[in-house]
């Protein structure tokens, strides 16, 4: 590349992608399936996937996230940038779009399958199913869409990379997490491609059964940080949410007000009218209601509504409107908590063309019960017109239902393993469900020249993240961005 060459893809455009997703057609046959496989092999080589050329001072870059940053709440874009500013995988977490602007420069295979979009490390967890069991699987749908599988076992391989350097693991160990990560993806998914198709879609990770196995492979060293994460997984549920952010005022529950993390809607002073703004939440409330199954709308009429507050919630996401609704059940003792998160355009739909439901929110939920084995039973979608005027696209769900986050700012060299692993697996179970899983499998071959090409990306591209996160902690401190205290 050029001193003068821009490294943004300013042709990529939803209405007119890049990269073709739609080309691709499924043999009849598993024998052809796995020809189609072996063939795109041909054409675009394992050892391609290797290759990274790091840039510096890609000030253009940044200007993604200042892209992104327009259509937040103003207010809280330098909450944003401090969440981001932390680390170099903090930051990471929050640079979907800028990576998915470098991937689309990156060879492809045009087989398609339901891309999660932001697979990084983070985005998977614990949680309980419907039927009480805990599993663990990707827990982060904002920018799914149809896309190319290698995108995303790209950027949950430099997510492992890049984890491993900010918890201080050594050079050849962050390598071999990666390897196994990337292993682990191929080997399960050989295993999908043999089986039925049904086996495959009910196949899910049930945590205590995986970290028995992965500590067996291991001389029996004990995982100590994805068993504790289990433990308080099972306790963290709307009673606990309740417990945590709210308060009881005579019959009703209200919101904690700890902005501006949570604000409860009435010290929303940035709203010209909090009423018109309670009747468009409350139309919200009725348009997601209709986007439910019988059953569901059944279960969500036992509850009664209380109070609502807008709620930060996570790195990359912070400015995206999110609320959080409280109710209850057969008494003020039986809490339910709902989130409602805007959704936004997929960070890949302008290099892989445009999602096929009618709206963002409903591209987040159909996305999701593809791709997740077990999805949260009170899943919908909504949509409604905000204050200036333009739509607002929203999904919703529980906001705690057994959900336990694991703590990757403190992984030793074991945990780090296994939760790649974990992770890999869930991202092939999704790949298996939603694409050609004959084909991808044949693709990525038996041997372990698959995996060398993507640890050694994922090397490259962490150097490059590091060198964007330099610049953009420069962008800080010269004032050039804006960053909370």
């Amino acid at each position: 590349m050029s001193v003068n060459e821009s490294n943004i893809l300013a042709s990529a455009n939803a209405d007119r992608p890049i990269i073709d997703m739609r080309s691709w057609h499924q043999a009849d046959t598993p024998d052809e399936r796995e020809q189609a496989g072996l063939e795109r092999r041909f054409r675009v080589p394992l050892e391609s996937h290797a290759l990274w050329q790091v840039r510096e001072g890609r000030r253009d870059v940044i200007g993604l996230l200042e892209e992104q940053s327009r259509v937040r709440v103003q207010d809280l874009i330098p909450l944003r940038y401090q969440r981001m500013s932390v680390s170099p995988f903090t930051f990471y977490r929050g640079t979907a779009l800028i990576m998915a602007n470098d991937l689309a420069r990156t060879p492809v295979t045009g087989i398609p399958v339901q891309a999660v979009g932001d697979a990084h490390i983070g985005n998977f967890g614990m949680f309980r199913s419907p039927s009480n069991r805990l599993v663990f699987d990707i827990n982060d749908f904002d920018e799914t869409t149809t896309g190319p599988w290698e995108w995303d076992i790209k950027r949950l391989a430099v997510s492992v990379e890049i984890c491993g350097r900010a918890n201080g693991i050594r050079k050849l160990e962050r390598r071999a997490a990666v390897k196994r990560c990337v292993h682990s993806y191929r080997d399960h998914l050989m295993q999908y491609a043999q089986m039925d198709y049904l086996d495959v879609w009910y196949d899910h990770i049930d945590v205590e059964a995986a970290l028995d196995h992965y500590e067996r492979t291991m001389n029996g060293r004990r995982n100590r940080t994805l068993r504790d994460a289990a433990d308080k997984a099972a306790v963290k549920d709307s009673n606990r949410a309740a417990a945590k952010l709210t308060y009881r005022d005579g019959d009703k529950l209200r919101f904690r007000s700890k902005p501006p993390e949570l604000t409860p809607i009435n010290e929303l002073h940035d709203y010209a009218d909090l009423e018109a703004l309670q009747g468009r939440l409350e139309t919200l409330f009725n348009s997601y209601r209709h986007s439910l199954y019988e059953d569901r709308r059944h279960v969500l009429s036992h509850y009664t509504y209380h109070d609502t507050a807008r709620k930060v919630v996570g790195v990359g996401s912070v400015g995206t409107r999110a609320w959080v609704s409280i109710m209850t059940g057969r008494d003020i003792n039986d809490p339910l908590m709902l989130q409602m998160k805007e959704a936004n355009e997929s960070v890949l739909e302008r290099f892989v063309g445009r999602s096929p439901y009618a709206t963002h929110g409903e591209r987040v939920v159909q996305g999701q019960k593809l791709i997740q084995s077990t999805a949260d039973v009170l899943l919908g979608w909504a949509s409604f017109m905000a204050e200036d005027g333009h739509p607002r696209d929203y999904y919703v769900r529980q906001f705690w239902n057994g959900k336990g986050s694991i703590d990757i700012d403190h992984l030793n060299d074991l945990a780090l393993s296994d939760l790649g692993r974990m992770c890999a697996r869930c991202l092939a179970h999704a790949h298996a469900r939603t694409g050609d899983r004959i084909a991808i499998a044949s693709y990525v071959g038996e041997d372990e020249s698959f995996d060398e090409a993507i640890a050694s990306f994922a090397s490259s591209y962490a150097d490059q993240n590091d060198a964007d996160y330099a610049l953009f902690k420069q962008l800080i401190d010269a004032g050039k961005l804006p960053c909370a205290a």
